[in-house]
């Protein structure tokens, strides 16, 4: 179960149907996160082109009001009446009538600005060196001496009669008011009385500022602030944060890369969304933040959306991918079933698919393809069986032709024997006519001992001749036993050609094998992935094939040799046959010479008187005698040496004869496995018609 658990997770139909899933799935799901991030994307440019619009127009607003005091300030520099009575209240000598008048209208014309916008706080006049020396309008916050204030009265004289704008004080540039304000200081040079120079001071309510930026609204919960260079804050809802470092700030890289909007982070770890612009007419800056929540809440919408759309993506896809598993992979599940069976050497499995499409088309050619493996392998078993035949004829002939071989070499043997006791037999004629001659010598000298030397020269005459007429016997044996041997080889010829015969249908046979396995290794290269298990079927069977022909080649091979080892056989007997018969000429010749010298010593004996006379004659035929006597010696040798040659011959032709007989084996062994492989398929009745 766990195994087929596993081929079903392996499957192709499961493979498509994971793909398909997995597919539709993640495309839905890319598409709505997708979707999700691009109107995030979108919402927060368009909120952020939006703000920008509105801070630049609040931005507008903003350096128009600056304008506008900084034009007062502008105004009452030039004003010569206000000039001239600056230094009128500043000369010692003038009464103190004057003196009033000039203080009187000073203070009419800051009351009169002053009562002409309720945006100040006051206007106030200042003597940089003496604070308690001051005009004011009506609402002035009273001065104080405070280092701070000082700091703050000398960055306006270094001005040099430039408008400068005091950040916004949470009481006022003297810190002795209820509420912040902004300050706008100018120092009113007089070039000629530098005594009557005085600073001129704007302070300008913190509500003016929340006036001007009453419109502007960034997000539900957003805030708009004004900042210093420094991100101090100038104005703010929450006045208490006045003069305090701001969290949500510009830095240099925020102010390079020129974009009206970015994202950061609150003291909170709330994300929010920053715009901000630059005022014209001071160095600070408006920025208007809201938490991204506030505009992309409409955004979270889309997740909702998009999780509805995934479960209707989940369940499409889950009916489609059931569908085409059901069309694709279970038919191919039950292909890849049979072609196990197939593959376990059942062949008579089959496909029962109706469909008309690849599937179908695909259990067609699969029934068609074990039909024709079926057949293939009936004829096969056809071809087996008579390969086996012919196999155990060859080793019955190969057997035959080993037993022939084993009798030639035991004939060749015996051959070889009798020729090496010739070679003996010789030795000691040469021996005994070495005898002779001493005893012809002694005859010369030892007449007296004649009777007694002569009756030894007859009992080895006799002995002579006797062993002459055994030699006769035996060259005669040889003369026969060679005839016979070329009996056998000639046996052996026909044995060879008999072996041809039979190589001849086995190679062709063999060639005929591999053809049916090349086809069969064709049909089953068309068939793809189903004809694998096949393929290694007929390349098995062409292996057999390969190797049954090695085997064959090798048997002629050894056939080759061994017609080869019997035509030099032949040769060497018919060389040796005419020197057998010379030999058998010369031994008849030596036993009559034998009969010849005991006639003689018989006759000796009977007319010793006549021994004198004869000894020289019997000298001359003792030395003829000695050389007949070495001739036939080297004769003999030399047919010991031909009959050892042959005896060899005949070895490694029985040698061969066994090669023949074990390679036989081998091939009815092939045979036999060739046989046993083939029966592990299983085919119907009318294929093996």
């Amino acid at each position: 179960m766990k195994r087929r658990g596993r081929l079903e997770l392996q499957s192709v139909g499961t493979k498509i149907f994971i793909v398909l899933f997995a597919t539709v799935v993640l495309l839905s799901a890319v598409l709505g996160i997708s979707s999700y991030l691009m109107s995030k994307q979108i919402i927060r440019g368009q909120v952020g082109l939006a703000s920008s619009q509105a801070i630049e127009q609040a931005a507008d607003k903003l350096d128009f009001l600056f304008a506008e005091y900084e034009s007062i300030s502008r105004q009452l520099a030039v004003d010569q009446m206000l000039r001239t009575d600056l230094e009128t209240v500043t000369r010692p000598d003038v009464d103190i009538i004057k003196k009033t008048e000039a203080e009187t209208r000073i203070r009419n014309k800051l009351d009169a600005m002053r009562g002409s916008d309720d945006r100040l706080v006051g206007i106030r006049l200042i003597a940089p060196e003496d604070f308690s020396n001051t005009y004011a309008s009506s609402g002035a916050s009273a001065t104080s001496n405070e280092d701070s204030v000082k700091e703050r009265v000398k960055v306006i004289q270094d001005a040099k009669g430039k408008p400068v704008w005091i950040p916004g004080q949470q009481k006022g540039f003297f810190e002795t008011f209820a509420r912040p304000s902004v300050t706008m200081g100018r120092l009113l040079q007089n070039l000629k009385h530098p005594e009557a120079e005085y600073i001129l001071l704007i302070e300008v309510k913190d509500e003016a500022l929340m006036q001007t930026l009453s419109n502007l609204k960034i997000g539900q919960s957003g805030e708009v602030r004004i900042l210093t260079a420094d991100n101090v804050i100038v104005h703010a809802p929450n006045q208490e944060l006045i003069e305090t470092k701001s969290q949500i700030g510009l830095d240099a890289r925020q102010l390079q890369s020129g974009d009206a909007s970015f994202t950061t982070e609150d003291e909170q770890g709330v994300k929010q969304l920053v715009v901000y612009r630059q005022l014209q007419s001071v160095d600070w800056r408006i920025i208007g933040y809201a938490p991204e929540s506030d505009f992309l809440s409409a955004a979270d919408k889309l997740i909702w959306i998009t999780v509805f759309v995934l479960i209707i993506a989940i369940l499409v896809a889950l009916a489609i991918g059931y569908y085409l598993f059901r069309m694709v992979g279970k038919p191919l599940m039950q292909l890849c079933r049979l072609m196990e069976e197939g593959e376990r050497g059942n062949l008579r499995v089959r496909t029962n698919f109706k469909s008309k499409d690849e599937i179908g088309r695909l259990g067609q050619s699969f029934n068609k393809m074990l039909e024709q493996i079926s057949l293939l392998v009936v004829r096969t078993n056809m071809s087996t069986e008579e390969l086996l035949e012919t196999a155990e004829h060859l080793a019955k002939a190969s057997k035959d032709t080993s037993q022939n071989a084993g009798e030639i070499a035991s004939a060749t043997g015996e051959i070889a024997s009798g020729a090496a006791n010739l070679a003996v037999e010789a030795e000691k004629g040469v021996d005994i006519a070495d005898e002779i001659g001493q005893q012809m010598d002694h005859v010369i000298g030892l007449n007296g001992a004649m009777n007694a030397s002569a009756g030894r020269v007859i009992e080895v005459s006799r002995q002579g001749r006797g062993y002459m007429d055994n030699l006769v016997e035996k060259t005669e044996s040889v003369s026969r036993m060679t005839g016979v041997i070329e009996e056998n080889s000639a046996k052996l010829n026909q044995s060879t050609h008999s072996i041809r015969n039979i190589l001849a249908p086995m190679v062709e046979m063999t060639k005929q094998t591999n053809i049916l396995s090349l086809n069969a290794s064709i049909e089953a290269s068309r068939a793809g992935e189903a004809g694998k298990g096949f393929m290694v079927i007929a390349e098995e069977i062409r292996k057999l094939a390969a190797e049954s022909n090695e085997s064959i080649q090798t048997v002629s091979a050894v056939t080759e040799e061994i017609q080869e080892a019997i035509e030099n056989t032949v040769n060497i007997l018919q060389q040796v046959t005419p020197m057998f018969g010379e030999q058998l000429l010369s031994v008849k010749d030596a036993s009559s010479i034998f009969q010849k010298v005991t006639q003689e010593m018989e006759q000796f004996v009977n007319d010793i008187q006549s021994s004198s006379a004869s000894i020289h004659e019997l000298r001359a035929s003792q030395h003829v005698l000695s050389e007949f006597i070495s001739s036939v010696s080297s004769v003999v040798q030399q047919t010991t040496a031909s009959t050892e040659e042959v005896a060899s011959m005949s070895s490694e032709q029985f040698k061969v004869s066994e090669e023949l007989v074990r390679l036989s084996n081998r091939l009815e062994g092939l045979s036999e496995t060739l046989k046993q492989s083939l029966s592990s398929f299983e085919t119907d009745a009318r294929g093996a018609g």
